[in-house]
């Protein structure tokens, strides 16, 4: 990810908000051109300075059709995940800051009202001057939700104004990393980590029903450092099918598993740590019923930077400082396999839709690509110029087999670095080779195309991390695309069915429509911005890395 020790930026905010000269409006591709469509960045008055406090993450969060109406019995007040009336309630709790103003009450799962600013932008339900909650606005939408320096920005995707339509300021620390949830039934559905090591639990459509300057219904975990008083927040995930269950990675090399809408009535206090260089889990001392967080995995010596579950949620990645790949199963709570970098930190991670393969990028300026099959790098993708600090699969332009097997034959993947450009790659299946053994000295390695374990001698052992391979035994790709998208590092992109959306760290984010889409849907943005999610899941609802050498 991107190192943002310095703190600071030499390129005025405002002048982002145009078209900066010398960057093309379109990139071609084999499909055709992408074309920037539109922009999305923070408030033009934002301090500048603030910027290089943390990098920009983006989420992208869908909100279905509001549920069914309830009456709350009050906008203000905690609820247990125990109480008779949580269903109703947590559509009423949950929006907000999550301040560490001293003022607040409550601890572990406390509930409070905090402050911040909000502007009604292109949301044509609500007026500007009305100061109360519209509690018949549904919300339902695409939504971005972005960090800048201590604020939190959401941002109309269907709607063409830079301008997001609400902030949230943070006014004790600056936010980190957040997630959406997306298949969350009632209650919060949006999660954010802070650099203090906070964490907050809310409901984005409650934020959006209120247009006052105060949010409502906070859940609040690791409160002033009661569970980790160390290190910061790095990376934050829902666990897919958890049933509100997610995990916030520490810059210590702790993941802390948590469950919203739950009090804490004991003692959720860890064993100490052994030994620092090894896996292991610890679980809470107290009942499950009563602890929250319910375990802790100490993942590694050193930050973790970035995880992410594959989309059935059995297995969990790590990446880190300590320049290695974790996969974990997740049910099991087990160290299934990972490996090194080829050179120092690995900065972010992502899945492919079928779990088969990870996308790793770092310090090294390569883009690894990672074989759950063969637990090995059966790729290396060489075209950045600098730290790649974000990768994604394109699930809509992988291709299945011409023989009806529905396997995989091509993987389309992209990438965004340090060095302001967007790479797209194409991973074909029937050109991967995958060295058989390691040469004798003098020797040439063997190899064989395809990349499935029988090609191996022996497959490593269950739990083990793999060396640095040498240079010579991992297959290179060369980008298809490499195109300068900002003047800024780039912290993220996501694909999505109809376009693709860049992000930089100053918190400027572009929309680059497919090729055709711009054209055939000109006069309809909003049915194919939100259509990106009904036919097919995204392969990451996010974009960014969260946490960079520091």
């Amino acid at each position: 990810m991107i190192n943002t020790a310095n703190g600071t930026i030499s390129t005025p905010s405002s002048s982002a908000n145009a078209q900066s000269p010398g960057l093309k409006t379109y990139f071609k591709t084999p499909e055709g051109r992408y074309k920037l469509h539109y922009e999305k960045t923070h408030p033009s008055g934002l301090l500048h300075h603030a910027h290089g406090k943390t990098v920009t993450q983006v989420t992208l969060a869908h909100l279905k059709e509001k549920p069914a109406p309830s009456t709350p019995t009050s906008s203000s007040s905690g609820y247990s995940a125990s109480s008779g009336v949580r269903s109703a309630a947590a559509r009423w709790l949950g929006a907000g800051n999550g301040s560490r103003t001293p003022g607040f009450a409550g601890g572990n799962g406390g509930s409070k009202s905090i402050s911040s600013t909000s502007r009604i932008g292109s949301l044509g339900s609500l007026s500007s001057s009305n100061s109360m909650t519209n509690m018949n606005f549904d919300g339902k939408g695409t939504y971005l939700i972005f960090n800048v320096g201590d604020a939190i920005f959401i941002s109309d995707l269907n709607s063409q104004d830079k301008d997001p339509i609400k902030s949230i300021s943070f006014s004790n620390s600056n936010p980190i990393c957040h997630a959406f949830d997306q298949e969350a039934k009632d209650g919060h559905d949006l999660i954010i980590g802070l650099n203090s090591g906070d964490v907050y639990s809310v409901s984005l459509r409650q934020q959006l029903q209120d247009v006052g300057k105060k949010l409502v219904g906070v859940q609040h975990y690791n409160k002033d450092g009661c569970i980790n008083n160390s290190s910061r927040c790095t990376s934050i995930e829902w666990v897919p099918g958890g049933d509100g269950a997610f995990l916030v990675a520490h810059a210590d090399g702790n993941i802390y598993v948590y469950e919203k809408n739950k009090e804490v009535a004991a003692d959720s206090s860890f064993p100490v740590i052994k030994d620092q260089t090894q896996f292991s889990v610890a679980h809470a001392r107290y009942s499950k019923v009563l602890s929250n967080p319910i375990a802790r995995w100490h993942a590694c010596q050193g930050s973790i930077n970035s995880i992410a579950f594959s989309h059935d949620g059995a297995f969990l990645a790590t990446v880190g400082r300590d320049g290695y790949l974790r996969v974990f199963d997740y049910s099991k709570e087990q160290l299934i396999c990972g490996g090194e970098s080829y050179y120092g930190a690995l900065l972010c991670c992502a899945w492919s839709m079928d779990g088969k393969y990870i996308l790793t990028g770092g310090e090294d300026d390569l883009v690894q690509v990672w074989s759950m099959e063969d637990r090995k790098v059966v790729a290396w993708g060489e075209g950045h110029n600098s730290w790649v600090s974000g990768v994604a699969f394109d699930s809509y332009l992988s291709s299945p087999n011409s023989d009806g097997t529905g396997e995989t034959v091509m993987y389309r993947f992209g990438s965004v670095g340090q060095d302001t450009q967007l790479l797209m790659w194409d991973l074909e299946m029937d050109e991967i080779v995958v060295p058989l053994r390691r040469c004798p000295p003098g020797g040439s390695p063997t190899y064989s195309t395809g990349s499935q374990s029988s090609h191996w001698d022996n497959v490593s052992p269950l739990g083990t991390l793999q060396p640095a391979p040498s240079i010579r035994d991992v297959p290179k790709v060369s980008p298809l695309v490499a195109h300068r998208v900002h003047t800024e590092p780039l912290s993220g992109l996501i694909f999505t069915q109809e376009s693709v959306l860049t992000v930089c760290r100053e918190g400027h984010i572009k929309i680059w429509m497919r090729p055709g889409v711009a054209e055939s849907n000109s006069s309809n943005t909003e049915t194919v911005l939100s259509n990106c999610f009904k036919d097919k899941p995204l392969a990451s609802n996010k974009i960014g890395s969260s946490s960079y050498k520091q």
